[in-house]
């Protein structure tokens, strides 16, 4: 047939829409990378299997400690793309859940040592990687709350709307205590996991309006908009105790995490909004001197 469609140009050729279908599932899926080095990459997927690992030999190469040489390959099996863990030192994760084999479903997160990658497959993949490289410009990959660039803006702009109208907005400013001690003893992918619960938690415990980002390594801040200071105390104390009676778990070892926080309120005095941060920033070392596990302002 190659021979036949070479030699005659206008010869019809017929291609089943279950051929282009199961061909389209297959080329377009992609790996994004929404945490650790080279964010934003996108890794496209095909037929053919991927490995991926320390070593400069695989397809997939992610160049950490925490990552086995050959850590994990990634096949399609006519129906679906297949994850499965070959053996790694510290596990495959699939939606934080630690997995030997599954199916990928659109939308999965998977975890690879530090590395975290997101599974495209459904719809218009192309549209789907830029609305997701815009959402990382937003969205810290690991936590899933707002970054720090996010959380500037918006107190920009919340000083813009207090000064027009005349509102008041608080700002809550936290962060975990002793957190190095986590990462000493039970290893930077333990310090990972306790982020990603942590955000989890508090994403939970704020409104619609409020902004909740992570700021720093292990600080994170809280934007609230028309309340009061009584307010923001409220808030950060409903915080701190949900935090130190939460089940923060990395494989089978449990982890006891505390948080210390600083809150303020914008004052119309005050030059700018970062004179707020600074304030509940502040505040919030002087929990940590305090005794920590407190909340301060």
């Amino acid at each position: 047939m190659d021979d036949e469609r070479t030699t005659n140009p206008h010869k019809t050729v017929v291609t089943a829409i279950q051929d282009l279908k199961q061909r389209s599932i297959a080329t377009d899926a992609c790996l994004v990378v929404i945490y650790g080095d080279d964010m934003g990459r996108r890794v496209p997927l095909a037929k053919e299997q991927l490995i991926i690992g320390r070593s400069s030999k695989c397809e997939l190469q992610v160049d950490q400690e925490s990552v086995s040489r050959n850590h994990a390959r990634i096949t399609y099996d006519d129906k679906s793309y297949v994850i499965q863990d070959l053996g790694s030192t510290n596990g495959t994760y699939v939606n934080d859940e630690l997995v030997d084999s599954i199916a990928l479903r659109d939308g999965d997160q998977l975890k690879i040592g530090r590395t975290i990658f997101k599974f495209i497959s459904s719809g218009n993949v192309e549209l789907q990687y830029h609305e997701e490289i815009y959402r990382l410009m937003t969205v810290d990959g690991l936590t899933e709350v707002h970054n720090k660039r996010y959380f500037h803006e918006q107190i920009e702009k919340e000083t813009s709307r207090a000064r027009r109208y005349e509102r008041n907005y608080a700002v809550v400013m936290f962060d975990l205590d002793h957190f190095k001690n986590i990462n000493d003893t039970y290893g930077h992918l333990a310090g990972d996991a306790v982020l990603r619960q942590l955000g989890q938690i508090v994403r939970t415990k704020v409104r619609r309006d409020d902004t909740i980002a992570r700021v720093g390594g292990e600080e994170f801040g809280a934007i609230l908009p028309e309340v009061d200071l009584q307010g923001a105390r409220a808030l950060a104390e409903k915080l701190r105790a949900s935090i130190e009676e939460a089940v923060f778990r990395f494989e089978s070892t449990r982890i006891q995490v505390t948080i210390s926080a600083g809150v303020s309120m914008f004052d119309p005095e005050m030059k700018d909004g970062e004179e707020a941060v600074k304030l509940a920033d502040d505040r919030l070392y002087e929990a940590k001197r305090s005794g920590r596990n407190k909340v301060c302002g």
